[in-house]
């Protein structure tokens, strides 16, 4: 049975949120248990649907994994599989991230092609060539990625671009090749230095987290740790843009507000008010409609593309016009067309979008092609007359714990309801 939200339009977001551990981080620290024999625990990890499905994913390979509340623990046996084939695979794209350690430890992987989000191609081509740099063979064959190395060596790796995956996967073989790996034009994000951590815990030889020059010298065994995961940086921005959507007072809890140093910037001038908390927290308050400013969607710290949708909300609503422009997945600006039913004034030109804000949008069925869509999607609900149906829901379950929970506690009326949608 399909769920949607029905989203009342009219709230004023006020009052206190938590944001737990990151998405984008959990299931790489999950996949890098594999690393070490024995029990490995994360903590702080989200309460989401990606969490379980990883789950399966290790099962598959051959670990025992419990999953109590916020903590998991992964039990990695002495003797694993290669093979990375669970149905798992093909419901989320994180689910890739066992190919670098599966490669590191055992020498050999076949992984299922991952699934996820409908934004657009992810390739894997830079996943496999710095497998192939590092002394491993890389093929797709009957829609699986196929490696195997006799032994790998430390080698110095050049990303086309910095893509987070990659730099994830190619970490987590370098961690027990032989020798010094040097990757450059790494990713930066928090989540990398976040794995960069953990690895670090666990013995590996890991340098220049953060920065876009990694140096893994290669050590012969990891052990297991306990490691608690970093706030959600895109949730917390979520409940950023929220605030400055409905002219509301939210204080946000449980992320470090510099990883979102350009969007509060942003958001100040949009017209709100911003205040951090060290690395605790912020509080976003938006007392008038807010004001267009113009959003290009760039690697950290640049503009998260995760974010995008929540930026073609926001300029729906703000007084003038913006520009947005995505640089990173061409699908993103799926979005736009449900935007539109909602009478969002929005026009798109290859990767540029223009959008025109209007007082008040107007209430519609829409759907959710992505995490970040449907939130984005429940937001400018929101901001509507009337009552907006949000379909295909499991997507912001994908990505947000307690979602309708937490909107309602701060103000919003919004209800799960089971039913099928009227279109195909």
């Amino acid at each position: 049975m399909s769920e949607h939200f029905d989203v009342h339009g009219g709230a004023r977001l006020v009052g206190e949120v938590d944001v737990v551990g990151a998405k984008n981080s959990v299931l790489k620290l999950m996949a890098a248990a594999l690393l070490a024999e024995g029990t490995t625990t994360i903590t702080n990890c989200p309460q989401i649907l990606d969490v379980p499905l990883m789950a399966d994913v290790l099962r598959s390979v051959g670990c025992d994994v419990v999953i109590d509340g916020d903590t998991a623990k992964i039990t990695t046996p002495a003797e694993l599989s290669h093979r990375a084939d669970s149905a798992a695979m093909g419901k989320l794209r994180a689910s890739v991230c066992v190919l670098g350690p599966l490669v590191g430890r055992l020498k050999q992987a076949v992984v299922a092609l991952p699934g996820g989000d409908a934004i657009g191609s992810r390739p894997l081509d830079m996943h496999q060539n710095g497998l192939r740099k590092l002394g491993a063979t890389s093929t797709i064959e009957h829609g699986c990625v196929v490696a195997k190395a006799d032994g790998l060596h430390g080698a110095q790796i050049w990303l086309d671009f910095p893509s987070v995956g990659a730099t994830e996967n190619i970490l987590m073989a370098a961690v027990l090749a032989e020798g010094t790996t040097v990757i450059d034009n790494a990713a930066r994000e928090p989540e990398i230095v976040d794995i960069c951590t953990m690895l670090t815990e666990m013995g590996a030889k890991v340098e220049g987290a953060g920065t876009s020059t990694l140096t893994v010298e290669g050590v012969e065994k990891l052990h297991p740790t306990e490691h608690r995961v970093i706030g959600d940086r895109i949730v917390g921005a979520t409940w950023a843009f929220a605030a400055a959507m409905t002219r509301g007072d939210l204080t946000v809890r449980g992320v470090n507000p510099h990883y979102l140093d350009l969007v509060l910037d942003k958001l100040r001038l949009a017209g709100a008010e911003v205040e951090t908390f060290d690395d605790k927290g912020f509080r976003i308050v938006q007392n008038e409609r807010p004001k267009a400013v113009d959003w290009v969607t760039l690697p950290y710290p640049g503009f998260a593309t995760d974010l995008q949708p929540f930026a073609v909300a926001l300029s729906a609503v703000s007084e003038g016009t913006s520009m947005i422009t995505e640089n990173i997945y061409e699908a993103r600006f799926r979005f736009i067309e449900e935007m539109m039913r909602l009478s969002g004034d929005a026009r798109t030109d290859g990767h540029h979008a223009v959008v025109r804000g209007v007082e008040k949008l107007s209430s519609a069925p829409v759907w959710a092609a992505d995490i970040r869509a449907g939130a984005g999607l429940v937001l400018a609900g929101l901001c509507a007359d009337g009552v907006t149906e949000v379909w295909d829901v499991f997507h912001i379950d994908r990505g947000y714990p307690h979602f309708v929970e937490n909107l309602n506690r701060l103000g919003a009326r919004i209800e799960r309801v089971a039913g099928e949608p009227e279109r195909a």
